[in-house]
C-alpha cells in the first residue's frame, strides 16, 4: 500500500517540487498539498495521511501549533518536520509538540523519501546536524536529576533503540523480539515515562539521562 503523504508550505516553489518529488515516485502518493494550516484538521480529515511533511514558519497557525493540534486529534499521524530553521529551541519546541522527525530544508530529495519510510515504518529521521543540537540543548540544562522510572534492563534497551530513531522492527531484530512485544514494551514505557508519543519518551530519556551514554 502506498504511503499517504500531505505537505503544508507557504512556499509555492518548494510545495511544487514536493508534489513532483513524491507523486513521481512508486509507493507513494500525495493526499494533498496545502499553502497553510488554518484548516488543517478538516483538511486531514477529507484527505487521511499517514504521514505530513510540516514547515515551521507559516502565515496564521504555525507548523508547531499545527503539529501539536494534529496529535490531538490523530495521534497516531506522523508528522516530519521540514523547515529551514534549525536552532535548538525551535527543535525541541517542534518535538515537543508530537514531531516525530525533523530535517532541514537542504536535505537531498533521496534522503527526503528515506525520511518518509523511516517515519511511517516507526522511526524518528533527523539530520545528523538537527541530532547533536538536540543532545547539546539537553546536556546546557542544569540541576537535573535523575530518574529511573523504574524500567526493566530490557524496556532500557527498547527506549535506546527508540532513541537512536531504530524503526520497531529495527527494535525487534536488535532485541530478538517479536513486534509484538516490541509495542508492548514500548507501551509500558510511555505509561512508565508518563508520556504520550515517542518523541516526548525520546526527549525525557535525553533530559533525564535516563540511557547510558546519553
Amino acid at each position: 500500500m502506498d504511503i499517504r503523504v500531505s505537505v503544508f508550505d507557504d512556499n509555492k516553489a518548494l510545495r511544487d517540487s514536493l508534489y513532483f518529488l513524491i507523486s513521481a515516485k512508486r509507493g507513494f502518493t500525495i493526499s494533498g498539498v496545502y499553502s497553510d494550516c488554518n484548516n488543517i484538521l478538516e483538511n486531514l480529515r477529507k484527505d487521511p495521511a499517514d504521514v505530513v511533511l510540516m514547515d515551521i514558519d507559516m502565515p496564521g497557525l504555525n507548523g508547531i501549533e499545527a503539529t501539536s493540534l494534529i496529535k490531538s486529534r490523530f495521534p497516531g499521524l506522523n508528522v516530519l518536520i521540514l523547515t529551514a530553521y534549525d536552532d535548538s529551541t525551535k527543535v525541541f519546541a517542534a518535538l515537543q509538540s508530537g514531531a516525530t522527525g525533523y530535517l532541514l530544508k537542504k536535505t537531498t530529495p533521496a534522503k527526503i523519501l528515506e525520511a518518509i519510510v523511516e517515519i511511517n515504518d516507526g522511526g524518528a529521521p533527523m539530520n545528523a546536524s538537527i541530532a547533536r543540537k538536540v543532545l547539546e540543548f539537553f546536556s546546557e540544562k542544569k540541576n537535573i536529576t535523575k530518574n529511573e522510572y523504574d524500567l526493566s534492563p530490557r524496556e532500557k534497551d527498547v527506549l535506546g533503540c527508540l532513541v537512536n530513531g531504530d524503526s520497531y522492527k529495527m527494535i525487534a531484530g536488535a532485541c530478538f523480539i517479536s513486534m509484538g512485544t516490541v509495542q508492548s514494551h514500548i507501551t509500558n514505557i510511555y505509561k512508565k515515562l508518563q508520556v504520550n508519543s515517542k518523541s516526548e519518551a525520546v526527549a525525557k530519556a535525553i533530559r533525564e539521562h535516563l540511557i547510558n551514554g546519553i
